[in-house]
């Protein structure tokens, strides 16, 4: 690329156009507009969703158990679909428990993370059955009464804090001081304390980071959370039965990112099975995802209100915004703001020929979903699409901000 080219955005090709309007699920995107009833909604590509568990699972070793991490995108309708999809669900508060349940996952493959659970999320946890990842030796003392109290057993992994950082990763979740799990130089001590407790431990549960496009760093990070749970082990008061690795697998957001080559991933994680089946025979491997296997299936669509131009910069005025899709507005962890890749839903067959800010009805200058981006002309009654939208999107965002009309989600 020479010094005068701009790096440009990863072709949307997961979505299709029939003439001049996107295709989302296989319905013009007019006529799904019409369909859903309002505008701004998200909708979701049903298809898109099993295809990236096909060619996931295609990548993987068949050993390699895929769970859904449902914080991406909890919506009941996608959570219905994945858990068929699926090996498990991780859920991160007693709601998304729910949600997990009335989707048909069985309670023994679905665990709960959280840094801050609940004495009642607890509790609830425990009744159903699901394994719990504990994150502080409170979580082991209020389980430990639990069990008491109840004479339920109590199935516990251990989520580890490592004294490593997934390399390259948009939200570092281990490594240096932590909110989340347990300091690996504890958790010899924890190891004991559920054993006194009377909790049937069950493995150990290593997330280093993500949202990571760079397949080295993730081998790398994956070896080190392998080989971490090898050396814990020794203190454990079980053998291992699950060993979930995290997930960190991130996808093209940004000008100049490019979509994640899964092949070293592929074979690093074969090595690692295989030497589990040695070392650590009892042990499940799971790989947690959520953005991965959600965000390329979701679209933001909202319609231009008005058009405006101000001192020489054409603005869209739409219906929808930050209040809907934070992270589109880049105040959601970005900290120099990027465009996502966006497109006139209704104008796919003609070309970019101004370059306009998509700007949503809120006040404040925060409220912008495309910056000074190349688009087709367009009008009041346009409908603005934004892209990688399937994931940390509704839920996300502040959605009672100015009292705006809510969105609708739909999947398709």
């Amino acid at each position: 690329m020479s010094t005068r080219e701009k790096p440009v955005h990863a072709p949307m090709d997961q979505f299709q156009s029939a003439g001049r309007e996107l295709l989302v699920g296989g319905i013009p995107l007019e006529r799904l507009v019409d369909r859903v009833g309002q505008t701004p909604f998200y909708a979701y590509d049903r298809e898109l969703l099993t295809r990236r568990v096909a060619e996931l699972r295609a990548a993987l070793p068949a050993s390699i158990k895929l769970h859904y991490a449902m914080k991406a995108n909890p919506m009941p309708a996608v959570v219905n679909h994945m858990a068929r999809l699926v090996d498990g669900i991780d859920v991160a508060s007693g709601g998304e428990l729910l949600v997990a349940l009335d989707s048909g996952a069985d309670p023994h493959e679905i665990s709960f993370a959280g840094p801050g659970k609940r004495h009642g999320e607890l509790r609830q946890a425990v009744a159903a059955g699901i394994l719990i990842n504990i994150e502080s030796f409170r979580e082991v003392a209020e389980l430990g009464a639990i069990r008491q109290a109840t004479g339920w057993p109590v199935r516990v992994a251990v989520r580890v804090n490592p004294d490593f950082e997934l390399k390259g990763s948009g939200m570092k979740m281990g490594g240096g001081p932590k909110q989340f799990g347990v300091d690996a130089e504890q958790v010899p001590e924890l190891l004991a304390e559920i054993g006194k407790a009377g909790l049937a431990f069950e493995g150990f549960h290593l997330f280093a980071g993500s949202q990571n496009l760079r397949p080295e760093a993730i081998v790398e990070a994956q070896q080190k959370c392998f080989e971490l749970a090898l050396r814990l082990a020794e203190s454990a008061p079980a053998p291992v039965k699950f060993l979930n690795l995290g997930g960190g697998f991130g996808i093209p957001y940004f000008p100049g990112e490019q979509r994640l080559d899964l092949s070293s991933i592929g074979a690093n994680l074969a090595a690692i099975a295989a030497e589990a089946a040695e070392k650590m025979p009892q042990a499940e491997i799971v790989i947690e995802l959520g953005r991965y296997l959600v965000g390329e299936a979701g679209v933001y669509v909202t319609k231009v209100l008005d058009r405006k131009v101000s001192r020489g910069l054409t603005y869209l005025v739409t219906d929808g915004g930050l209040h809907h899709h934070l992270s589109a507005s880049g105040n959601f962890g970005q900290v120099i703001r990027k465009n996502y890749p966006a497109a006139i839903g209704n104008r796919m067959d003609e070309p970019a020929g101004e370059a306009v800010s998509v700007v949503g009805p809120l006040c404040t200058p925060l409220d912008i979903l495309a910056d000074k981006m190349p688009l087709p002309e367009a009008r009041p009654g346009d409908l603005v699409v934004i892209f990688q939208s399937g994931a940390y999107g509704a839920t996300a965002s502040p959605r009672g901000f100015l009292s705006q009309p809510d969105l609708v989600e739909v999947l398709v």
